[in-house]
């Protein structure tokens, strides 16, 4: 008979001290999370009572880090006895705890709303930038005097938790540092995206397509683009930095999260806001006029782009700063056609009829307020017409022998003195049909004198052509104003001896007198209608004249008195009258009569009526 081995069951082997610990750990981790939980979870007398606010805020404090802490501790209890019931346990709290961190989450995002709008944000992150002297995420070409008038701002909202950025920071560090990061991003997401559209959409910002832009008419267009402008600043400024500087903040522990996060919730929005100035761009009807909105949208976009490129600097927001600058240069290629629409446009001007009075071209007017409008945007032009060559280039610049471009300081500076030349150019034929050759070189001498006065008191021109340019052309003003007054008052100047003061014979200064005083009448009548707008030139020209007529009549009359008529009786017009219908020349036409009807004082033989001497109270 074999003998029976029996092997009764071992008794309970004790548990490692490391599993004990673990354990232990695990169960006071437990213990603090269910007596926060059961608190806040609870039905509770105050409604209003929510674990991150500012009276439990320390309470709230040692429940994220208990639930660290019991993350932990789990793991290495799985780690020395994965079979653990407290495991189990552990798990189901954590996840209860997970969703009270995620409530919390969702209501201080909702009910700080205001506190945390954008703009609150950025002001903030600004002054504390500015007074912890660190670098923001944004650069240096923010406008400062934005953020200070808009300081107040931070103060506005009612009922926000001053320390909303703070709690929802440490409720991500929480949440994403035990694995439930999925779940964090999820409700911010949608919680700021919602703010995102709703405050684009407060700015008028608006989704159009291609064909719905080009069906717009221009007006409609025009309304676009003025509210467009203001938004864009606003929604770089405010909006996408603040967004920004937010994501930054609440998820600084993990930047893939700050980067998934802020693209997800801002780029469809700046497509939409940054897609439209291209669009417009590629409208079929453009037109010289409407180059000052298309630059106007340039100048905006081109002097945020800084900021643009420092906000949206994460690799998955590349197609934001592509949209930008593939905006930039649909607008610069519309403002080149524009150019070129406008100089075309001068080249074909066909109009022969005569300005009255050999006054200021039409034409000339239209160029030089157009171009003193263009180089307000001196920046902006500066890019955009810097390699772009001009399709019929003149040999010369105003019979200068020098090149071009060693006479202008740019490419831009070129093509405006290309355009002036050319408008210029047309002048002069516009000046052909005058049948008195004098009026023709009047009517140059004023729409020169008008360019150069242009040129003049625009601060973006002047710096464009240079003084040099402003000295030549005044100079060539003067010319025409030389030849006109040879022209005009060459007769009446060579009717009188050149040497006034030799007493004559009085039948031939009687005869002589009388051939100026003729002489005198008919330029007088004949340039009653004529015009000079420019008081200074106006003025030069007077006193021009009056230095070679007046003193020249003065001295003949003197010497000559007495074969005169003694005491003047036989004179129509005595020196102070010609000084006097001189200053009443070229103001254009009143309706009053000839020189003759003005005479002085009472004629013999020659049949001439009373002389008013004196002229006042005339408003020129």
């Amino acid at each position: 008979m074999g003998k029976h081995l029996f092997r009764s069951s071992p008794p309970p082997e004790k548990q490692p001290a490391h599993q004990t610990l673990a354990e232990s750990a695990v169960q006071e981790c437990i213990s603090k999370i269910n007596t926060v939980i059961s608190k806040w979870t609870s039905p509770s007398p105050s409604s209003d009572a929510h674990l991150f606010s500012t009276n439990s805020r320390r309470e709230a404090e040692e429940f994220a880090e208990a639930v660290r802490h019991l993350h932990i501790t789990m793991h290495r209890l799985a780690a020395v006895n994965p079979s653990s019931e407290k495991l189990v346990y552990a798990q189901n709290l954590m996840q209860s705890a997970m969703n009270l961190l995620e409530s919390e989450f969702h209501r201080v995002l909702k009910e700080n709303r205001q506190y945390l709008d954008p703009e609150c944000v950025s002001v903030r992150s600004y002054r504390s930038s500015r007074f912890a002297s660190t670098p923001t995420s944004v650069s240096d070409s923010e406008d400062e005097t934005f953020y200070e008038e808009n300081a107040a701002e931070e103060h506005r909202f009612s009922g926000g938790d001053s320390d909303a950025m703070d709690d929802l920071k440490m409720i991500a560090d929480c949440m994403i540092s035990t694995g439930y990061a999925k779940e964090c991003v999820k409700v911010y997401k949608t919680v700021r995206r919602s703010i995102v559209d709703e405050t684009l959409h407060g700015l008028a910002v608006e989704r159009f397509t291609l064909h719905q832009v080009q069906k717009m008419d221009w007006d409609t267009l025009e309304s676009k683009i003025r509210t467009w402008l203001p938004a864009v600043k606003l929604a770089v400024r405010s909006l996408f930095f603040g967004e920004r500087l937010l994501a930054d903040h609440v998820f600084s522990s993990s930047l893939n999260i700050v980067e998934s996060s802020f693209t997800d919730i801002t780029q469809e929005g700046a497509l939409t806001l940054f897609t439209f100035p291209e669009n417009a761009a590629k409208i079929k009807k453009l037109s010289p006029e409407k180059m000052f909105r298309f630059l106007d949208m340039y100048e905006s976009l081109a002097s945020l782009f800084v900021e643009i490129e420092s906000i949206f600097f994460f690799d998955s927001a590349a197609a934001v700063r592509a949209q930008v600058i593939n905006s930039l240069a649909k607008l610069g290629d519309a403002a080149r056609l524009m150019m070129t629409d406008f100089e075309t446009a001068i080249q074909k001007e066909t109009s022969r009829t005569p300005v009255v009075g050999g006054g200021v071209h039409p034409l000339t007017r239209y160029v030089m307020n157009y171009l003193s409008f263009l180089a307000d945007y001196d920046e902006s032009i500066a890019v955009i017409f810097e390699n772009w060559q001009m399709t019929s280039p003149p040999e010369s610049f105003a019979g200068e022998e020098a090149r071009p471009e060693e006479l202008y300081s740019s490419p831009v500076s070129v093509r405006i003195a290309w355009v002036i030349l050319l408008t210029l150019c047309k002048i002069d034929g516009k000046a052909q049909p005058y049948k008195d050759v004098a009026l023709s070189y009047l009517f140059l001498a004023n729409n020169l004198q008008y360019v150069v006065v242009k040129v003049r008191s625009s601060p973006g021109l002047k710096v464009l052509l240079g003084e040099d340019w402003v000295v030549r052309h005044e100079g060539k003003v003067k010319q025409y104003a030389e030849k006109f007054e040879k022209l005009a008052w060459g007769k009446v100047v060579t009717s009188l001896p050149e040497n006034a003061k030799e007493e004559i014979a009085p039948e031939e200064a009687r005869e002589l007198f009388g051939r100026f005083n003729d002489e005198f009448e008919a330029a007088y009548r004949k340039q009653m209608s004529w015009v000079v707008p420019d008081p200074k030139l106006r003025d030069w020209i007077k006193i021009s004249l009056s230095g070679k007529l007046v003193p020249v009549c003065a001295e003949f009359c003197e010497v000559n008195r007495f074969g005169l008529g003694g005491d003047g009786f036989n004179v129509r017009y005595t020196p102070e009258d010609i000084g006097n219908y001189l200053s009443d020349l070229y103001f254009g036409s009143r309706g009053s009569g000839s020189a003759s009807t003005k005479g002085s004082g009472s004629g013999s033989g020659t049949g001439s009526s009373t002389t008013v001497k004196s002229r006042g109270g005339r408003s020129h």
